[in-house]
């Protein structure tokens, strides 16, 4: 009987094996039209404002280890609140083309770790008004009696999936359709107060990723 630390070791291996087959095609593909990628032009992600709506907020250093392994990407990271009180995290990896193997990291592979440990894990779907809803992922993260509330997901070309696969299976088909492999992934977390509902936290959260929509759009290529 396999134990379940072998099933998850099978599981992560059948994930990478399945994302690295799909880019190996887009790859193979472009290779073989012979054309040249079109990299759409976008504003660099250092220039994402620091305030949108009543939010406010300040640029985070991502530390060099972090983007040694997150690659060659034009990354951003950004603390933002609401008149100083409970702040929502935000990070960007956007990644102009994924031709020659370079691909977004899968937060699923690192959200474990310092002590954090995954206490709910969901898809769900958030509404914006005026475009369509924002799918992705939902983790509650728990260390002790901390929690901490983490929504990610993938968007390319005015598209966002929560799943890491269909991420990877529309990378092959705007390689083939558009003769593009750009996209990236879009993180937003805030914590749980002492003494603070999940409820609110999230409601913090999906009003800040309300916001957030109509930016993302100016800076993540449609």
């Amino acid at each position: 009987m396999t134990d379940a630390h072998g099933s998850s070791r099978s599981a992560a291996l059948a994930r990478i094996l399945v994302a690295a087959c799909l880019l190996a095609a887009a790859a193979a593909f472009l290779y073989g039209r012979g054309e040249r990628e079109y990299l759409p032009a976008s504003p660099p992600m250092r220039n994402f404002p620091l305030s949108m709506g009543a939010w406010q907020g300040t640029g985070v250093e991502i530390p060099d280890n972090i983007q040694q392994v997150l690659g060659k990407g034009d990354l951003m990271a950004r603390r933002f609140s609401l008149d100083r009180r409970v702040p929502v995290d935000l990070f960007i990896g956007y990644f102009p083309s994924q031709r020659t193997g370079q691909s977004i990291h899968s937060p699923k592979n690192c959200l474990p770790g310092a002590g954090w440990m995954p206490v709910v894990s969901e898809r769900i779907s958030v509404p914006v008004p005026g475009r369509a809803a924002i799918h992705l992922n939902r983790y509650v993260l728990g260390n002790g009696r901390s929690r901490l509330l983490v929504y990610y997901w993938y968007q390319a070309h005015s598209r966002t999936v929560a799943s890491e696969y269909w991420a990877k299976f529309f990378l092959v088909a705007d390689a083939a359709r558009l003769n593009r492999t750009d996209g990236s992934l879009v993180r937003v977390t805030s914590p749980v107060m002492d003494g603070e509902d999940t409820a609110a936290a999230d409601e913090r959260v999906r009003a800040f990723i309300r916001d957030l929509a109509p930016v993302l759009d100016v800076y993540i290529p449609i």
